[in-house]
């Protein structure tokens, strides 16, 4: 079961006892991982076709210098745009390439170890209570909306220092018309049921202008 199926040559049945394993067990492993992922249902569609594609790619090159140089090129002209994955997201296609690998070299119980073992994996370590820390919080992106005429260098300092564990400043952006300030502070709460609390303060000091605090992402541009 877990020698090759290939041969020096490639047959078409040996072809499609991969390709029929891998679709399977792709389309299994992406209807396991939806159990764990939030994501489109055409996120999943791709990551059942994904150990096939790579699979099928691996088989045609099959140690062909020159065919995997043109694959090469032929990837290059490809532009992907797209919106930046999750990290289950990301490791989901990763585990779809790696099994496409096994499967296209003609591993196919390998490749379908590798799908439904790391998918039961997965789901066991997302409802396993380890690598979750009470002591930390989460980073949170702060904005606070100010009238130009307030001087906001320390204004919530105060503030700051009574709700929150850690803070940086992250940037100020003029908006309306340049007629106020948004100033943006990357924070971490102390107690985060406080955070009704910590923005109803920071409201008498802002003109009860918008105050928005919202997931922190590393800055692309975060204002």
């Amino acid at each position: 079961m877990f020698d090759s199926i290939y041969t020096s040559i490639v047959t078409a049945p040996q072809f499609f006892i991969m390709a029929a394993a891998a679709i399977l067990t792709g389309f299994l492993y992406a209807w396991l991982m939806s159990f764990r992922i939030r994501s489109k249902k055409r996120f999943f569609i791709v990551v059942a076709i994904v150990p096939f594609i790579v699979a099928a790619v691996i088989t045609f090159v099959n140690g062909n210098i020159g065919a995997g140089v043109a694959i090469g090129g032929a990837f290059s002209l490809i532009r992907f745009r797209s919106a930046q994955g999750s990290a289950d997201e990301i490791a989901a296609i990763l585990i779809a390439m790696g099994s496409g690998i096994a499967f296209g070299m003609g591993y196919v119980g390998y490749g379908i170890v590798i799908l439904l073992c790391m998918a039961v994996l997965f789901l066991l370590l997302s409802v396993l209570p380890i690598f979750e820390h009470k002591s930390m919080t989460e980073d949170r992106l702060l904005r606070i909306t100010i009238p130009e005429s307030l001087e906001y260098s320390g204004a919530f300092d105060d503030t700051f220092a009574h709700y929150l564990k850690n803070w940086e400043n992250a940037g100020v952006k003029t908006t309306g018309m340049g007629s106020m300030f948004r100033l943006s502070f990357k924070v971490q709460m102390k107690d985060p049921a406080e955070e009704k609390a910590f923005i109803d303060e920071l409201r008498t000091k802002n003109g009860n202008l918008e105050i928005a605090v919202l997931p922190y992402t590393e800055p692309q541009n975060q204002l």
